[in-house]
């Protein structure tokens, strides 16, 4: 572990910027959570990511690993985000994994544009949610081992999990990296839902407004969606970045 010496000002300063902050950002969780409502979109960044710190020498070995491979793969921008389609591929509305919300197009149409589209996930989190009907349609058949190998910064899901490995790597990255991190993920998730089959209009987003599809099965959908893409990119890329230096100065300061 490592330490730095702040003058009381600065410490008590970003302690309380940091407080602020976390509260307002998980304010909106909390209260619904007091009054039982569930959240199609954001409750993904409370469940699916519902990380503790695990800062062991093996974890920031290979948390440091993958984005650091991350960062060097070239982005692929030809997704679309067909991920989630595949995800309810020949699926039965009680099998849905958010069944009480309607597919936007319908379930013959959603077959159908999977079908009608190539499919090259590169996530592994995201293709094991496959169906096994869509499965065989992905272009690749990524592995937990082959993850560093595979991972690269335009995956929406990926960018996801700066937040998961920031999270688990718990004081070796500070809080402002951190609520970063949640941040990013919490607009991906936005948008990960907005492309997905899913019919997520009417539900309010973190700015307050409604969400509104993108539908990616058109072409004005598909620029639509990279557009944001390069930009959670960018921005992914950047975590990446702050996260390594932390780790780079955990490990200087560590005992020889």
């Amino acid at each position: 572990m490592f330490s730095a010496v702040l003058a009381a000002p600065e410490w008590r300063a970003r302690e309380r910027a940091h407080r602020e902050r976390a509260d307002a950002l998980t304010a909106g969780h909390r209260e619904r959570k007091r009054r039982g409502e569930a959240h199609p979109v954001e409750d993904f960044l409370w469940t699916y990511y519902s990380v503790r710190p695990d800062a062991s020498g093996g974890t920031v070995d290979y948390v440091e690993r993958l984005l650091a491979a991350t960062l060097q793969h070239t982005p692929r921008y030809g997704c679309f985000g067909l991920h989630e389609w595949a995800m309810v591929y020949r699926m039965s509305p009680e099998q849905l994994r958010h069944s009480a919300l309607p597919l936007r197009i319908g379930h013959a149409e959603t077959d159908r544009v999977v079908e009608s589209h190539p499919i090259g996930c590169s996530h592994f989190d995201a293709y094991r949610f496959f169906t096994e009907e869509a499965a065989p349609l992905n272009a690749l058949r990524p592995t937990r081992e082959t993850q560093p190998a595979l991972e690269q910064s335009a995956c929406l899901h990926a960018g996801m999990d700066v937040y998961k490995w920031a999270a688990k790597l718990g004081p070796i990255v500070p809080g402002e990296i951190l609520l970063d991190a949640f941040v990013l993920a919490r607009d991906i998730r936005e948008v990960d839902m907005r492309a997905s089959p899913y019919d997520v209009s009417g539900i309010l987003g973190a700015s307050g407004a409604p969400l509104t599809p993108i539908p990616i099965e058109i072409p004005e959908g598909k620029r639509e969606y990279v557009r944001l893409q390069r930009g959670f990119a960018a921005r992914g890329n950047a975590l990446r970045e702050r996260v390594l230096t932390a780790i780079a100065a955990a490990r200087a300061a560590a005992p020889a």
